[in-house]
């Protein structure tokens, strides 16, 4: 047995699935969702805890903001035997029709960012595990959550002397959506042949103020709060009917 030097965890843990969100607040709510949840550790922006989805054991693992801290996540993961693994996060929509609590299943990111480009050439893709987001997707549909899949967009700062024009520019490409991490979990997780997905939820419209859209956020009962409950309910969904299959 061996502790990861950052996540604090070991193989001796024996969990295939896992949550990724980037907030370690946000591994509390997850916590809400399951059963017999017991906390592991926090070292650092890694706060994690186990707990149980209808039986099947799952880990919620906070990965902290942009894609160095998720890198790092993403491989000591796959250091201790985890197999599939979603991000639930949260984004700026790149289009008009994308609302605040919106879901966007990111078919393939923008590699917008440095520490996907440490691991190999950008003609790379960064793209998710079919079955793991169809999943999602199926999900989704099935109980009618407010939803988009497409493509979405990694960078490394929100603020940029650029960011409006940047932001035009990927908009009027087709992309859904911007975070930060994404890129970094598609690219590193495929390389180490981890199984991802990621789920944003919607937490600024498109040209919509930044700070008062994530103070809303934080501050409470609103729309964005109910996009994070569905994009736990999905990734768990997801997660468990994926166990079903790899079961027979």
């Amino acid at each position: 047995m061996e502790n990861m030097p950052h996540l604090k965890l070991s193989d001796e843990l024996n969990i295939k699935y896992a949550i990724l969100p980037g907030d370690p607040a946000r591994v509390d709510r997850i916590a809400e969702q399951l059963e017999e949840v017991q906390p592991l550790a926090y070292n650092r922006e890694y706060k994690s805890i186990r707990g149980l989805y209808k039986g099947l054991p799952v880990l919620a693992v906070s990965t902290g903001i942009g894609g160095p801290s998720t890198g790092i996540a993403v491989e000591e993961l796959s250091r201790i035997g985890v197999t599939h693994a979603i991000r639930i996060g949260s984004c700026g929509a790149l289009q008009t029709n994308i609302h605040l609590g919106d879901l966007i299943m990111v078919q393939g990111t923008v590699r917008d960012e440095g520490t996907s480009k440490t691991y190999i050439e950008l003609i790379y893709p960064a793209v998710p595990d079919y079955e793991l987001l169809n999943a999602c997707v199926k999900v989704a549909e099935k109980e009618a959550i407010p939803h988009h899949v497409g493509l979405g967009r990694s960078h490394d700062s929100f603020y940029t002397d650029r960011e409006d024009e940047i932001d035009a520019y990927w908009a009027s490409k087709g992309v859904l959506g911007a975070d930060m991490e994404t890129a970094a979990l598609y690219t590193i997780g495929r390389l180490r042949g981890l199984h991802t997905a990621s789920i944003l939820n919607t937490v600024v419209e498109y040209k919509d103020n930044l700070e008062d859209n994530i103070n809303s956020y934080t501050d409470g009962a609103s729309k964005t709060m109910r996009g994070e409950w569905n994009e736990i309910h999905t990734a768990l969904e997801a997660l468990y009917m994926v166990s079903q299959a790899d079961d027979r």
